[in-house]
């Protein structure tokens, strides 16, 4: 009974209680003498290079024991692009950089502050707040940002940008204390331009114009070509125009002139009618009865006719024969001038050249 009981004593003294804290959570145990590393090694608890034991792994145990271990965790850190490995005790992202002084207060992080750190480890990208001047909408903004590329720090100051736009430097490059960056607002829109297309002229030759003269047999008329342009504006500036389709939508009609081919009579001064009077700037109606019947030849009569075909009045005026002859005295034009006062001009050209000018002449 007596050796029962010394036995009961000597185990009894031999059982210690100690307190194992991983990581912060405590649990208690039992050991019978040995080490530290003994009761972790009982535990199931591994140590690895960077974790911490207090005491030391080959302290010996007593009663009460309180063993602390501590997992080492590796911080991967990267601050604005530059990278770092650190290995820590903490448990905490937050704790991890207080304990490795990484001062990032008013950084952004990667991953949440309060975020727990497993024995695997963690990579973690802090970006500290930089100054950059935005031209953006023709206004220029001094702001501050922690966005690690121009897209990004674009995204967070509020800037907005369609599939056009262009941003200096571009979306994906990392951003630096004091850059400057330019969002161009691009837009494209379509516009229509009408030009004419000359008519073409076709020469028919006529016996019965003296050569030298012509006469508008039909006036023709221009065609139309309608051209659509996509227009490419940056900030409201025309930066390019691009032809995307040309239709004619009026096809141009042909101009016919007659082409005189016949040969101009030798003048005769004794069988010219008297031009009567051309000096001065008074109404000469000789040869009136003359005038009249050329007229019914040239222009059916009518003294104000202007059909476009570049002779005018009456007597198919060109502009400069009716200014060269003294028409400027009545009018701009013959058609704006009256019968009498184109006789006038007609007699005063008459004394000059005879009849040859006009086509009609045979009518005389």
């Amino acid at each position: 009974m007596t050796s029962l009981v010394a036995g009961a004593v000597g185990v009894s003294h031999l059982d210690k209680s100690v307190t194992v804290s991983v990581d912060g959570k405590p649990s208690t145990v039992h050991a019978f003498g040995g080490t530290v590393g003994d009761v972790l090694a009982k535990q199931d608890i591994t140590l690895k290079e960077h974790d911490v034991v207090v005491p030391a792994p080959d302290t010996k145990v007593s009663d009460g024991q309180k063993i602390v271990v501590r997992y080492g965790r590796k911080l991967t850190v990267t601050v604005d692009g530059a990278t770092r490995d650190y290995w820590t005790t903490a448990t905490t992202v937050d704790g991890a950089l207080q304990e490795l002084g990484i001062r990032a207060d008013s950084a952004k992080l990667s991953a949440s502050r309060s975020m727990s750190l497993g024995r695997e480890g963690l990579a973690l990208s802090v970006t500290t707040p930089k100054d950059v001047l935005v031209r953006v909408d023709g206004k220029n903004r001094s702001e501050t940002t922690t966005g690690t590329t121009v897209g990004a720090a674009l995204k967070e100051l509020g800037v907005t940008m369609d599939a056009d736009d262009r941003v200096a430097p571009g979306p994906a490059r990392a951003v630096t204390k004091g850059m400057k960056i330019s969002v161009l607002r691009v837009s494209a829109t379509q516009a229509r331009t009408t030009e004419s297309i000359a008519a073409p002229v076709s020469q028919k030759n006529d016996s019965g114009l003296f050569k030298g003269q012509s006469k508008v047999l039909k006036a023709g008329s221009e065609g139309a070509r309608v051209t659509t342009w996509r227009v490419t504006k940056v900030d409201g500036k025309v930066e390019s125009r691009k032809k995307l389709s040309s239709v004619v939508t009026q096809k141009p009609v042909t101009r016919i002139v007659a082409v005189g081919t016949k040969s101009r009579p030798a003048a005769t001064t004794s069988s010219r009618p008297s031009a009567g009077n051309t000096s001065g700037a008074g109404i000469n109606l000789s040869n009136a009865a003359m005038w009249d019947r050329i007229a019914q030849c040239e222009s059916t009569g009518n003294w104000s006719i202007n059909t476009g075909n570049g002779y005018y009045g009456g007597l198919q005026f060109d502009i400069s024969s009716w200014m060269a002859n003294g028409g400027g005295d009545f009018a701009s034009r013959p058609d704006l001038a009256s019968r009498a006062e184109q006789i006038t001009v007609a007699n005063r050209y008459y004394a000059k050249a005879g009849l040859s000018p006009w086509g009609c002449a045979h009518a005389a």
